[in-house]
């Protein structure tokens, strides 16, 4: 089942791309969260989006403020190779053992793919989830809808 609008996120505890646990109730109390799931580093499509994030970052909000956390099945070493690759300086968090658990618990797994489709959760800092997109696997989402969301939190 999907995590709605005005729902608490679910927490997490997922590795990043350097192995480094990354837990989402660090945030609380400190930062707004924008958690992107993506299927598959290195995919054009996923590709496009991260690196569209990535040069977007500070119209987002203040450093201080906001936190990109983004999230697929890949294991974290695919993921530092991308992260180094494309110079991505936010955690890539790797879903994956048990496989898309933290995407099924948000309810943007697809079962039949074993993947996430592209869902994107703001979270405030008290960890309720604020606004949120689920697109299908080919499409992109846009980034100036995340910037909305986090102007209105």
């Amino acid at each position: 089942m999907a995590v709605e609008v005005g729902e608490v996120a679910p927490d997490f505890e997922l590795k990043d791309q350097h192995g480094t646990p990354v837990k989402l109730s660090d945030y609380r109390g400190r930062k707004k969260v924008v958690l992107i799931f993506y299927p598959l580093a290195f995919s054009g499509v996923c590709t496009g989006e991260l690196c569209e994030v990535r040069d977007e970052l500070p119209s987002l909000g203040d450093a201080d403020d906001v936190q990109v956390l983004a999230v697929s099945v890949d294991s974290m070493f695919a993921l530092r190779a991308w992260a180094e690759q494309e110079k991505y300086q936010f955690p890539l968090l790797a879903d994956f053992w048990p496989h898309g658990g933290t995407a099924q618990r948000y309810g943007v797994f697809d079962d039949a793919k074993g993947l996430a489709v592209r869902g994107t959760f703001v979270i405030d800092t008290e960890g309720v989830v604020r606004w949120k997109v689920v697109n299908a696997i080919p499409d992109a989402r846009d980034i100036g809808e995340y910037r909305k969301a986090l102007a209105e939190i």
